[in-house]
């Protein structure tokens, strides 16, 4: 029988050991890059399954993440900044049952820019815009597939009315009404098609009348009156204006 002398036994087990060694932190090193890239999975039908994360093309830094099951996201998907502080620019919270995501975007400071639901890509129902930097509310707008459709409301940083206007399929339709931060009306005044058509006022704002006339197809049309302080001063013909009268002071 072959017997190893002591000296070389000693060296195989050495030999063993190490190799036992490197298998191990080679083990533990395949384990930490499988963790550190346990997400951007595909399902067996090659659909998006599980946590998924993207990353800025040049800078690598974080993009976006998010939960798929099965190819469609769920919960709550966070969008960053292209910036070492990776600050969250939007939120989106995904409602598997109408195909809708509750979205927010936000400026660096965290503070809301604006909100609302998009379905399959497209703004839809009623939106949130904020001022800059405040809890306060700067317009209120509604959508349907993506365009605006109903009022539209603006407001000033202490919440009074500043414009009032309709929508329709992404025009403006009907009345609109610009207002001072007191309330009084600087302008009232028809849309048809997202062109001014049909009588309108314009005021300064002591709410005194400045001129008014009619608008044919976005232009200023038939006999228009201009005022001064209230008081008359002058007609034009905007069909006609070489017609125009005199001012009444000259």
């Amino acid at each position: 029988m072959f017997l190893l002398n002591a000296p070389k036994l000693k060296d195989i087990m050495k030999n063993i050991k190490f190799s036992f060694f490197k298998v191990i932190i080679l083990l533990c090193f395949c384990q930490s890059i499988f963790s550190q890239t346990d997400f951007n999975k595909l399902d067996e039908k090659g659909k998006k399954h599980g946590l998924w994360k993207g990353f800025y093309e040049e800078s690598k830094r974080p993009r976006y993440e998010g939960t798929f099951v099965h190819g469609k996201e769920i919960g709550v998907f966070n969008f960053y900044d292209d910036t070492k502080a990776k600050s969250i620019i939007a939120t989106r919270e995904f409602n598997a049952k109408d195909n809708s995501a509750y979205t927010i975007f936000y400026d660096q400071s965290k503070n809301k820019v604006s909100e609302g639901k998009v379905v399959n890509k497209l703004f839809d129902g009623p939106w949130k815009y904020y001022h800059l930097a405040s809890k306060n509310i700067m317009a209120t707008e509604n959508y349907k597939q993506g365009k605006l459709e109903g009022l539209r409301t603006v407001y000033y940083s202490n919440g009074k009315i500043a414009e009032l206007i309709n929508y329709k399929n992404n025009l403006k339709e009907g009345v609109y009404k610009k207002y001072t931060e007191n309330g009084i009306v600087l302008e009232e005044s028809i849309f048809k098609n997202n062109e001014y058509n049909g009588l309108a006022f314009f005021k300064d704002t002591d709410g005194n009348v400045v001129s008014k006339g009619q608008f044919l197809n976005g232009k200023k049309s038939g006999v228009w009156q201009f005022f001064e302080k209230g008081k008359p001063v002058k007609t034009v013909n905007m069909s006609n204006p070489e017609n125009a009268t005199k001012s009444k002071n000259n």
